[in-house]
């Protein structure tokens, strides 16, 4: 019960004292929901529990990686709601991403918190501008563009100014950046130049690009997701009723990865809160990674100059990591320069020793990909989980390679940014029989000699592809699969922990979480960029291409944009819990000239490296791997390949940009001169070649470089390598049967020993 006063009472902290704290990682899928409100508070660390009991005024919590942020405020939230002191209605928990927003809400659904609003800055402003709008201006609000990029590309076209695909999403980023800070189209070029910001094209041009899209859309009636912000703050500005109104709804506010706000956020925010000051802010300067995209880490930095009662509570016990994944982290901030680095929290690992970080430096970056493939196989055979392993890259095109190697290793993987997982066509399926075979109960042949949850889940599962084993290779029927499977290990966890459970209890609970987007786990390697690795944890992180020029990123010019990248890698880093490999390759392809240089973060901290930061680094520890090595011996002699030049469509001389584009070696809209009787035998041998494998048709060779096979005609090794997608690998597997075909010879079929005529 709440104190008289009002003020929350203070349990006896026995929990701590007596060993009782719980990890903030690895939680229980399905834990019973705490009886009492002090029952909350169990298993919080000192700091944990001071964020929970600190329901009152400003509070700041500075939060490191894998410190139990998360944890910390919702369990916060849900002792206040179960002590009574917040109603669940008046609380507004705002976060970044959809899935850190139904996490949130999974978690303190599990707390018993039910009826707390917890959403992403766009969704609560929607929902807002919404129910206003006809109050405030009339009729119905207009629609909701959901992508920029043809707009921003008819506007372009309208100011006769020509964009590739590249440019074009750049300059709808930079249209964002403009609208997030606040900057209108005329004061966009001043506002660049003080910025320091490296523009795409000429800001005058951008200017005029994005004062055209502004037009266009109040023609059309429409608006973007910043315009959602925008009209809000403008509504909340004037009309002093409907603010009121909105404050008297929400009266205490929560908000996630603070350090990500950008001033448009910030300024909603302030209309929000009014002149209260129950707000509560959580961030780390030190993982500020989307400046590119208006944020800003100042409002967490000034939030006690700005509230100078505000109760400020550091969390820096790590449970995700090891100590030597810690000590790699904190000896890379020690490098670090900058306001951000002035506030950096120094880690304490609560977690038992692990193996050291891993050094690898390869010839070339197939050499890499596939030897990360091959440790990756050995992991998985040694037990670790494939969906508790991740390979994290710098840009989105580095991924190809590794999808390539790890189905040529036989590995399932994920890309990270796909289809939400309620979303897919798979699991909404699954969802409908399920729901059927509830309804029908034991009227339901299909359950038949099912007794337990489990069974009954498989028995449903297996019309729909689930089967005991997994299909071989990678691919769509592979994901399939793995959607199911999980969908199944959900429904052994829940029987587990939910004894004499139903169908229809798990229907219910299915149905909760795809409202909460609280999605189970899938078992694959998890492919993505650093940045889409943001929030997320890993038991072993591959962090590769870690080559100045890539890490950091070419266009980092100032100082700040440099420091950015190394807290880019900052959160690589953490996203490991026990092991961490960090790469690089010293070339581009086999036998290209070996000019790459690792990259400079890594100084004093890998082992054979000279210090080179600014305060001084600390040891890394762990041995370095030349990992050349035996894959280098055992690799035939590479096919010379000149110098890269710029690629230029052989059709219009065009410079290409695009990756599918230069695949093809022309522009998507020039006309195609492909042989289509090649292709045909091509796309024939693919096939079968995929059939022998056991993998996807586009393990051989995809679709792209299938089609500019077919197009260029290559009758020698020299002009079939230089197509992109075939590489020395392929050459080597693939290239006396394609050059074979291009001339129209004979290739002998292995699977049964009869010949093709081609």
């Amino acid at each position: 019960m709440p104190h008289p006063c009002g003020q929350p009472p203070r349990p006896p902290p026995g929990t701590w004292q007596h060993g009782g704290v719980t990890a903030a990682t690895h939680s229980t899928l399905f834990p019973q929901v705490p009886e009492t409100p002090d029952a909350v508070l169990e298993g919080l660390d000192p700091e944990q529990r001071e964020v929970a009991l600190a329901l009152h005024g400003p509070v700041c919590v500075l939060a490191g990686a894998g410190t139990g942020k998360t944890r910390a405020i919702t369990h916060r939230i849900a002792y206040g709601v179960r002590a009574g002191i917040l109603q669940p209605a008046t609380v507004l928990a705002v976060t970044f991403t959809n899935r850190a927003a139904g996490e949130m809400r999974g978690r303190l659904r599990q707390l018993g918190a039910t009826g707390v609003q917890a959403r992403t800055f766009h969704s609560a402003a929607l929902r807002q501008l919404q129910y206003f709008w006809p109050k405030a201006v009339g009729g119905e609000l207009p629609r909701l563009l959901e992508r920029k990029v043809q707009l921003v590309s008819e506007s372009a076209a309208r100011c006769q100014i020509r964009l590739d695909r590249n440019e074009l999403r750049d300059a709808t980023s930079e249209i964002e950046w403009a609208k997030v800070t606040q900057t209108v189209p005329a004061d966009y070029p001043a506002a660049v130049a003080k910025a320091q910001r490296d523009a795409p094209r000429d800001p005058a041009e951008l200017a005029q690009i994005y004062s055209m899209y502004e037009q266009l859309k109040r023609d059309r009636s429409v608006i973007d997701f910043e315009d959602v912000l925008l009209l809000l703050v403008g509504i909340l500005q004037d009309r002093a009723d409907i603010a009121e109104h909105v404050r008297g709804q929400y009266q205490h506010f929560v908000v996630d990865e603070y350090q990500d706000v950008s001033p448009l956020q910030q300024r909603l925010l302030d209309l929000w809160v009014g002149d209260r000051d129950d707000l509560c802010v959580v961030g780390d300067a030190s993982q500020t990674i989307y400046s590119f995209t208006g944020a800003t880490p100042d409002h967490l930095l000034n939030f006690r100059t700005r509230h100078p009662g505000a109760t400020v509570v550091k969390l820096v016990r790590d449970y995700r990591s090891t100590p030597q994944v810690v000590h790699l982290a904190n000896g890379l901030l020690s490098q670090a320069s900058g306001r951000a680095a002035d506030h950096r929290l120094e880690l304490v690992s609560q977690r038992d020793k692990g193996p050291e970080p891993v050094y690898t430096e390869y010839g070339d970056e197939p050499t890499e990909a596939e030897s990360t493939a091959r440790r990756i196989r050995d992991l998985i055979a040694a037990g670790v989980p494939a969906g508790e392993i991740a390979v994290l890259y710098r840009v989105n095109s580095q991924s190809e390679v590794y999808e390539q190697a790890l189905a040529d290793a036989g590995v399932p993987y994920q890309l990270r940014g796909a289809e939400r997982f309620f979303e897919r066509a798979e699991v909404r399926e699954a969802g409908t029989a399920l729901r059927g075979a509830a309804r029908a109960g034991r009227n339901d042949s299909l359950l038949d000699g099912a007794e337990d949850l489990a069974s009954q889940v498989r028995a449903v599962l297996s019309t729909k592809g689930w089967t005991t084993r997994p299909p071989a290779g990678s691919g769509a029927v592979r994901d399939r699969w793995e959607s199911l499977a999980a969908l199944v290990r959900l429904a052994e966890d829940f029987e587990a922990a939910r004894p004499g459970a139903t169908l229809t209890d798990l229907v219910r609970e299915l149905d909760e979480r795809a409202a909460a987007q609280h999605a189970p786990t899938v078992q694959g390697v998890t492919l993505a960029s650093l940045h889409a690795a943001k929030g997320l944890e890993w038991d072993a992180v591959f962090l590769v291409g870690l080559t100045e020029g890539m890490m950091p990123i070419a266009y980092a010019k100032t100082d700040e944009q440099v420091e950015e990248e190394r807290r880019l890698l900052y959160v690589g880093i953490t996203r490991a819990r026990v092991h961490l490999s960090l790469s690089w390759a010293l070339s581009r392809s086999p036998g290209g000239r070996a000019s790459r240089r690792p990259t400079r973060f890594l100084n004093g901290l890998r082992p054979g490296s000279a210090a080179s930061g600014v305060r001084g680094g600390t040891g890394g520890g762990g041995g370095i791997d030349r990992g050349a090595g035996r894959a280098a011996a055992n690799r035939a002699p590479a096919v010379e390949r000149k110098p890269r030049s710029p690629v230029r469509c052989r059709v219009c001389g065009r410079t290409l940009t695009d990756a599918g584009e230069m695949k093809l070696m022309r522009c998507e809209d020039c006309p195609s001169d492909m042989d289509e009787a090649l292709y045909e035998r091509l796309h024939d041998w693919r096939a079968a070649q995929a059939a022998l494998l056991g993998q996807p048709d586009y393990c051989v060779f995809t679709e792209k470089t299938l089609t500019a096979i077919a197009e260029t005609v290559p009758s020698t090794e020299g002009e079939l390598v230089v197509i992109a997608g075939v590489g020395n690998r392929k050459l080597r597997r693939f290239g006396t049967d394609v050059l074979a075909i291009c001339a129209g010879e004979t290739v002998r079929d292995e699977s049964d020993g009869a010949t093709e005529e081609t």
